[in-house]
Parts: C-alpha cells; structure tokens; sequence
C-alpha cells in the first residue's frame, strides 16, 4: 500500500515529501542542529499563529540559529503549501503543519561556524483525529524508569528542538509495556510531561500541572488552559510541582497538545482515573471548542 501523501516544501521549492529535498550534509540531519513548530487548522483556520511563531523564535534565540524568512513571508509559503496539499489530495478537512529549521550545511563538523545558509522545510498532511473510543475510554500511560528526562541546565526541554532522542527512548520503553504514552520524571524525581504532550491533573475540582522550571516545553494547549480556557470553564487552574506518589490523589489526568488539544487519560500504569462526560477534563476540553471557534472566526487572515 502507498503511503499517504504529504505534501513538502523546501525553501520554497514544493514537492512531495517523499522526494528527497536537503543534502546529507545538512546539519539537521547529521546532529540535530535544528528546531520546529507544529501548528493545526481549526474550521480552516490556522490556529494560534503568533505563538507559535513566538515559541520558534525563542528557540531560535537559545540556538543562536537565523531564522529563514519574517513570519508574514513564512505565512505565505504556509498557504502555498496547504494550498498544494488541497490540490493534490483534495482533502478539506483540518490539516496539521510542521515547519522545521535547520542552521544548514556545509563541511562536516561540530562548529557552527561551517554551517552555510539556514534551511526551512515545511510539512502538511491531515491533522490527526483522536478516536471517538479513545475519547471515551482515555489513554493509558506509564512511567519512564530507565530514562529521565533532560535537564533544564543540558539541553532545556524548552527549546523546541529536532533533538528527540530523549522523548524517543521513553516512550519507546513505555510502549514495550503497552502503553499508549509516557510519563517522564526529572532528576529530582518531579512529573514532567509525556513524549509529545504536556499533563495535566485534577485534584479536588481543579488542574494542576508541573510548572515550566520542572523541565517542560511550554506548550500553547498549556497555557492556553492555563491562562484562558480554565477560566471560562470556571475551573480552577495553577502550576504546581507533582510527584509520582502523589497520582492516588488525583481524580484525573489528561495530555494537552497542540494537535489533540486535551485528551483524556484512563490510567497510569496501576493508577485509574475518571473518564467520561461528567469529568472537568471534558468541561475544558467543551470550553476549548468553544475558543477555537471564536478564534477562528476573529482570524480570517489565517484561512488555510
């Protein structure tokens, strides 16, 4: 069976993705000297742009890395490639972007001064859909023992990066026991987040999750819930620092991300929690639809 088309565009030139398009001297490929941003389409809209152009920013800034193009010429080439997407697959649905930068080629070599020229490649394919079933049931997780998670003083988490060997091994260890994702601790023992998401608890009506010096990415879902969503959902909501023993005591747990915005969590390893319609989870997840829908409808400039 082929494999489903996604559409590529290199520096501006667009392809398919699975043509090769960077030199095996690029830099990305060879040490991981690169970064990236995942942005989705909600109602054809890309969703919080400025953000997550802020976000790349700030990683650009913590790698010393210039970044290609200003975010409205990079908005355009967005366009051109969802656009191309469309045509070529005739999918209408919500898609799912990745823009990923990298410092370059050049000789081989640590020194960033051989680099030449930063390279974009941007990715677009149809935004992942969590299953009705999974929605229901939740999710299932468990906790990285072999591995913790990199610290804020080596290479911090917060830095969106292309170096996901860390994220790869736990999870890698947490599907070998049939888990669906993984939970990764810090080296003072503090809950983190998972491979690809930030978490998030519920304790006594409201949600608590491991504040950003625990060693997490600062992800927009989180903030978002954070600094919004909760709010409307007149649900309780703070930072807080979470340790394994302390799961018991929650009566619900969920993963946030930018492509599945909050999906509900069954279980860590031994540990249930509660899933269903009458959940705070759900009431947030309710109150996220609703801000996604006015964000839409506020930003037409960002139709996709």
């Amino acid at each position: 069976m082929p494999a489903p088309y996604i559409q590529a565009n290199t520096n501006g030139r667009l392809h398919s993705a699975h043509e090769p398009s960077l030199s095996p001297l690029n830099r990305g490929f060879l040490y991981g000297d690169a970064i990236y941003e995942v942005w989705r389409t909600y109602h054809g809209v890309i969703f919080t742009w400025d953000e997550h152009w802020r976000r790349l920013e700030r990683s650009a800034l913590a790698l010393h890395l210039t970044l290609p193009l200003a975010p409205a010429l990079m908005l355009v080439e967005i366009k051109r490639t969802v656009a191309a997407f469309r045509t070529e697959t005739h999918f209408a649905g919500e898609v799912y972007i990745r823009l990923q930068v990298t410092r370059g080629g050049g000789a081989i070599g640590l020194d960033v001064a051989l680099a030449d020229k930063p390279d974009f490649v941007l990715l677009v394919q149809p935004c992942p859909v969590v299953a009705p079933e999974t929605l229901r049931a939740g999710l299932k997780l468990s906790l990285a023992t072999s591995l913790r998670r990199n610290s804020t003083a080596t290479l911090s988490p917060e830095w969106k990066t292309g170096n996901y060997l860390n994220n790869i091994l736990c999870l890698r260890e947490a599907r070998a026991r049939g888990a669906d994702e993984v939970v990764m601790l810090n080296l003072a023992g503090e809950v983190t987040e998972a491979a690809v998401s930030n978490i998030a608890f519920v304790r006594d009506g409201a949600l608590l999750t491991p504040p950003l010096a625990s060693g997490i990415l600062g992800g927009i879902t989180r903030a978002l819930v954070l600094e919004k969503i909760a709010a409307a959902a007149g649900v309780p909501a703070r930072e807080a620092v979470l340790r394994p023993e302390e799961f018991a005591a929650m009566q619900e747990c969920c993963l946030l991300s930018s492509t599945k915005d909050l999906t509900p969590v069954a279980a860590i390893d031994g540990t249930r929690f509660k899933v269903g319609a009458d959940t705070v989870t759900a009431r947030l997840k309710s109150a996220f639809a609703d801000y996604a829908r006015a964000y839409a409808s506020a930003h037409p400039e960002l139709k996709a």
